[in-house]
């Protein structure tokens, strides 16, 4: 059984996804949620499917060493960035190397760093008259959407896409991809 532990902090529906697609797989277990936002709607996403969920305060998440401890006791294979929006510090990084995947709503290294997150990387891809938008799932490395690429899908931008329109587009991609490659990454070790 390969056992995964998701990172989340606002309204969770990729987590949500993820742990509706894995829910009955007989190789792939969502072993735990921790999250850096109490008030993330995340926390009631993961109840119907009886995931537990853990709020850890700035200091933890920022000394890392706790959390490392922890995932390895809970014997975790796989982190996964859901919406995460703190930077996962270098104690976590090295214990889990190649081991710890983000998604990014914009095909990397185009619309990525600080600050590219959410409606923010649409609106950045509306206003450079893009033609195509779409995800890149990739390896987390110290630097902030900049490790290794696993996965790239694409989608159109349209002239008369807003940032909403086009974020649905990309959800779509994220939705159907994700736990594809999630499942993908763990089965063929």
């Amino acid at each position: 059984m390969y056992n995964i532990a998701i990172f989340a902090s606002g309204e969770g529906t990729n987590a949500e996804n993820i742990a509706r697609y894995f829910a009955h797989h007989n190789d792939i277990k969502i072993k735990c949620l921790l999250s850096n936002n109490e008030k993330a709607g995340v926390h009631e996403r993961m109840k119907p499917f009886g995931i537990p969920t853990v709020t850890l305060g700035r200091e933890i998440w920022n000394e890392a060493h706790g959390i490392s401890e922890y995932l390895k006791s809970e014997e975790i294979d796989l982190i996964v960035l859901s919406g995460f929006l703190a930077i996962i510090k270098e104690p976590v990084i090295k214990a889990f190397k190649h081991r710890i995947i983000n998604i990014h709503p914009s095909l990397l290294p185009k619309y990525g760093g600080k600050g590219m997150w959410g409606i923010n990387v649409h609106r950045a891809v509306i206003d450079a008259k893009e033609k195509e938008s779409g995800i890149t799932i990739h390896y987390v490395s110290e630097k902030v959407d900049d490790g290794a690429i696993i996965c790239q899908k694409r989608c159109p931008v349209f002239p008369t896409d807003t940032p909403e329109i086009l974020a649905n587009r990309v959800h779509e991609l994220e939705y159907r991809y994700f736990p594809e490659v999630i499942e993908s990454l763990l089965i063929k070790q």
